[in-house]
């Protein structure tokens, strides 16, 4: 959707109403206390309903990424279409700039938009070949001095032979792993921040195999490509059809044996960490994660109207 056709789709905030009540009720509007179908809109607040049998007011707003906000519905709409329309997102800064809010409100947009944007249902791979991978979040590597540390006299620990001390690449870093299996039949990716387990360990063979039955299953005969990564390893054993590609020789085999969609899904995903947004919280990590993961399997779809179907919660 462009600027302009966004503007002739919603020129006012009553038309926005109109068109998100159409988006909640399309079997026409009902109480959300009692379930009459006796309704009808308040004249002056047209954000609210009016029961004729309970007698309650309710908003059509309630439940949604929209409750409890008291921005502009036009400022809501055009965030939606300037964060759709960035391939990387768009930062909250920039948003602030953009539709004329403080920081704080824009930061929250965003994250509501992510929740809409991860609210998407259950995703179920079937017969499917898989491409699974992992992935690391967070600062690039730094080298440093480990024993630069002074004593109590003002001296230098060991400055004859320091050594050098660096945030290792990859497996071994202190960075946040994200687990994504990608189907390479209809192009759908989902994957998920993998938090250490209670004995502190990360990336174990329960974790990748828990994230991948979350989508698809040992007996739905699906192919999972992976690579030499010893954790992989127990796939067999659950009964997975698991092909190796050993990447310290190729990178495809040249007969379809290789990981490069979902590691194209990463360096879309890093791109945006780096340009964009900098530095991303362990805490709101995931909901970053499944803006990507909807960016991706929603790409050839209107990414603008399933946001606000999506945006209910309730």
């Amino acid at each position: 959707m462009t600027y302009i056709e966004l503007m002739e789709k919603f020129p006012t905030e009553e038309s926005i109403i109109g068109e998100y009540v159409k988006i909640r009720y399309p079997h026409g509007v009902y109480c959300s206390r009692c379930g009459a179908i006796k309704v009808h809109q308040e004249h002056k607040r047209p954000k609210l309903f009016h029961c004729r049998s309970c007698h309650t007011n309710f908003s059509p707003f309630a439940d949604t990424m929209f409750e409890k906000s008291s921005t502009d519905l036009r400022k809501w709409m055009f965030a939606i279409h300037l964060f759709l329309n960035g391939k990387k997102g768009i930062s909250g800064y920039q948003l602030q700039r953009e539709i004329g809010v403080t920081y704080k409100t824009a930061w929250r947009m965003l994250k509501e938009i992510r929740i809409s944007m991860g609210h998407s249902g259950s995703t179920e791979f079937a017969e499917a070949i898989i491409e699974m991978d992992e992935c690391y979040i967070g600062g690039k590597p730094k080298k440093g001095n480990s024993h630069n540390n002074n004593d109590s006299n003002g001296n230098d620990d060991n400055t004859e032979n320091p050594t050098p001390t660096e945030n290792k690449r990859g497996r071994g870093t202190k960075k946040t792993p994200v687990i994504g299996v990608l189907n390479r039949t209809d192009k759908k990716v989902h994957a998920k921040v993998a938090l250490p387990n209670k004995e502190g360990k990360k990336l174990t063979a329960k974790q990748l195999i828990d994230i991948l039955k979350a989508v698809a299953k040992p007996k739905d005969k699906n192919i999972v490509i992976t690579d030499e990564f010893k954790s992989y390893n127990p796939l067999t054993r659950n009964k997975y059809i698991h092909l190796i590609i050993n990447h310290k020789e190729m990178y495809s085999d040249g007969n379809g044996k290789h990981t490069n969609n979902i590691e194209s899904f990463w360096a879309t995903l890093k791109r945006a960490v780096y340009g964009i947004y900098h530095h991303i919280s362990v805490k709101h990590m995931q909901k970053y994660i499944d803006e990507f993961c909807f960016r991706y399997n929603n790409r050839d779809k209107d990414m603008f109207n399933l946001v606000l179907k999506q945006s209910v919660f309730a």
